[in-house]
């Protein structure tokens, strides 16, 4: 029973059915749901979690690719005021343990090709139940299991949990940041303010649902009463198809999924329907953004971190030509600045980028002292480093923890990256530093290279030298299959700082 003196709003998915049942809510390979339908498939899997003894205040864990299934979950677990645990689907099992340790998980819910992980996780923790997905049917999603009928919420407290999201380790331990139903209301409201809202919107979430990129988005459509159109993962010509003849008119990437995503479409232009394309997960190179709108692409960049529900600042789409690269200003409900040893900056000047709303999270699970770094004087510290011109418009660097200091001179990684990647036969670069006993560090960088294309390292810096100064210059470049990247597309310069040793090189 929630208490009456809470804020609180009418449960979003059973609110949206009243309002609006017939629209469609969830699009798949395999299925088309209306509102009405995925509210019936909510309320029986609501009564299969009861049937499991899930109550109130419960973490259920969820390890599973995308699937209509997956959506069904998240809006049941609701009904019963539990909390919703997503975990990355890429990890290792000795790291799914210690998140589901980490987060005291009650119920882990998984998908057939993660049973056997599941099976280990259960035989190390004997309290842990398992659930394992069943196709979609009529009633719920968990196999093998009877509803009991059960007396779901008709209400959300804004301040109760809504889920808990363990960052992507980019920078080291994961940590699990508790995100609220405020989190996520006032990240969708502050995005419909910034982007516009149609009647006939589809996003596509082609972007993993256990990242926040991915659940915001059926977060928001349920808010919004729009389409959410779900992909198993990123494929680039599925995600074409989706806008080409699926009617899709937004669709969130990171940089490395939009250029496959043009490569894969070749010369022809996207079709007027395709209102927004949002680009997160760090810099973007501007000749990419450039490509981009030549092809008819409209590219507005955003930023936002697990910790503030995706979103926080995002460039509005009548200034996505007129401030290319810029990720725009802070969302309607949000607040932004620069600071450097807690002060302000002036414009022009990098600093890490502090923000405070809203649809900022209130901390780490189990984690006071980084909850405490985290937030000074009412800031959250995001540990990104960027500016902003003259104008209030935010410019992401990079991460304060990938910069390199080479002879006392600063050296931004995706600045570097960006040049590297405007070569012909670069597809992909990552950029870190290495010590050194002369200067502190040297800049370094991996390349993917196009297929059929080879480099020298003379050509690279030769390359670079036309626009770089001489410090910022990759010292040493190798070549690789692959870079590492977590489950979004972003680059783990951590894991490629840590294996520098042994990798092909140019020649």
């Amino acid at each position: 029973m929630i208490d009456p003196q809470r804020e609180c709003l009418p449960e979003w998915l059973r609110q949206r059915t009243r309002l609006t049942g017939s629209r469609l809510a969830v699009i798949a390979e395999e299925v088309t749901w209306t509102y009405r339908e995925l509210d019936e498939r909510a309320t029986y899997t609501a009564g299969q979690f009861a049937a499991l003894g899930v109550t109130s205040g419960d973490r259920i864990a969820i390890l599973s690719w995308n699937c209509p299934e997956y959506v069904v979950v998240v809006h049941a677990l609701a009904r019963l005021q539990a909390t919703l645990v997503p975990l990355n689907a890429r990890l290792s099992e000795t790291e799914l343990a210690w998140q589901v340790g980490d987060a005291d998980v009650r119920v882990l819910v998984h998908d057939p090709s993660h049973a056997e992980v599941a099976r280990g996780l259960a035989n190390n923790r004997p309290a842990l139940t398992t659930a394992i997905l069943a196709k979609p049917n009529d009633r719920g999603v968990l196999a093998g299991i009877d509803a009991v009928s059960v007396s779901a919420c008709d209400s959300v407290a804004l301040d109760q949990p809504h889920s808990i999201i363990y960052t992507s380790g980019t920078t080291g331990q994961p940590k699990g940041a508790v995100l609220s139903y405020r989190n996520y209301w006032w990240s969708a409201i502050g995005s419909a303010l910034n982007l516009g809202l149609r009647e006939d919107d589809r996003w596509l979430a082609c972007l993993p649902l256990f990242h926040v990129g991915g659940l915001s988005i059926v977060l928001r459509s349920v808010i919004y009463g729009t389409g959410a159109v779900i992909q198993t993962g990123f494929d680039a010509s599925a995600a074409n198809r989706a806008i080409d003849e699926e009617g899709v008119t937004v669709i969130s990437v990171v940089s490395t999924m939009l250029q496959r995503m043009l490569d894969a479409h070749g010369d022809r232009r996207y079709p007027d329907s395709l209102r927004c394309v949002l680009i997160g997960g760090g810099p973007v190179p501007e000749p990419l953004l450039d490509r981009a709108w030549r092809l008819g692409v409209p590219v507005v960049q955003t930023y936002g971190l697990t910790e503030t529900a995706s979103q926080i600042a995002t460039l509005a789409p009548d200034d996505a030509r007129r401030k290319l690269g810029s990720a725009g200003k802070a969302l309607f409900h949000s607040e932004l600045r620069i600071e450097r040893e807690e002060e302000n900056v002036v414009p022009g000047v990098v600093g890490e980028i502090v923000v405070r709303g809203p649809s900022v999270t209130t901390g780490y699970v189990n984690r006071p002292d980084a909850t405490a770094r985290a937030f000074r004087n009412g800031w959250f510290h995001t540990g990104d480093l960027g500016y902003l011109d003259d104008e209030g418009y935010l410019y992401v660097v990079d991460r304060r923890d990938d910069l390199i200091v080479t002879g006392g001179e600063n050296v931004y990684p995706a600045e570097v990256e960006a040049v590297l990647l405007a070569h012909p036969a670069v597809d992909e670069a990552g950029v870190v530093g290495i010590p050194d006993s002369v200067w502190g560090q040297l800049p370094v960088a991996a390349l993917k290279l196009r297929a059929g294309h080879q480099l020298t390292v003379d050509e690279v810096q030769r390359f670079c030298r036309e626009r770089l100064a001489g410090y910022k210059i990759p010292k040493e470049i190798r070549v690789l299959d692959s870079l590492p990247r977590n489950a979004t597309g972003k680059l783990l310069r951590r894991v490629l700082r840590d294996s520098w040793g042994g990798l092909g090189t140019c020649q």
